[in-house]
């Protein structure tokens, strides 16, 4: 029934039990996981003040190293949670794949979702207030409205 199942991954509690639930599922169907995180590094851009005058107050400049670094220290986190992950999956004595991605959560998901044409997305809800999601919008929520394949979440 399920051979493939995509797993994505923040680091948050509720990925994590998301992760639990579909190494069970894996084991029981022999499916392969797939893990992908995805970051983002919104750099808006900044109108650089005059040499001569003073940089407002409370407005960052950064400069593309400083970019550079943050994008860097994503990437880092990003493996290290993918890492864990690999490593309890395999623990588990499943199999296991790793995609790092950069870019829009949402989007990145429904795109290597629909690309690698998964049988199941095991998913962790956040369990924020019904307000709040409407008007922040929610990873799950955006998941779940654009994908073919069936969606667990996971609270």
């Amino acid at each position: 029934m399920f051979e493939k199942i995509l797993v994505p991954l923040d680091g948050s509690e509720h990925s994590l039990k998301a992760l639990n639930v579909a190494i069970q599922i894996a084991k029981k169907f022999e499916a392969k996981l797939t893990l992908i995180h995805v970051y983002s590094v919104t750099i808006r851009p900044i109108i650089m003040p005059e040499p001569t005058t003073l940089t407002p107050p409370g407005v960052p400049i950064m400069t593309p190293l400083e970019i550079s670094k943050v994008a860097e220290a994503s990437r880092e986190v990003g493996n290290r949670i993918l890492g864990d992950g690999e490593e309890k999956a395999k623990a588990e004595g499943v199999q296991v794949e790793k995609i790092l991605t950069e870019g829009h959560v949402v989007q990145e998901i429904i795109r290597v979702a629909k690309e690698g044409n998964y049988d199941l997305i095991v998913i962790g809800a956040r369990g924020i207030s019904r307000v709040r999601e409407m008007l922040l919008g929610s990873v799950t929520d955006g998941v779940i409205h654009h994908v073919s394949c069936p969606v667990l979440v996971i609270k």
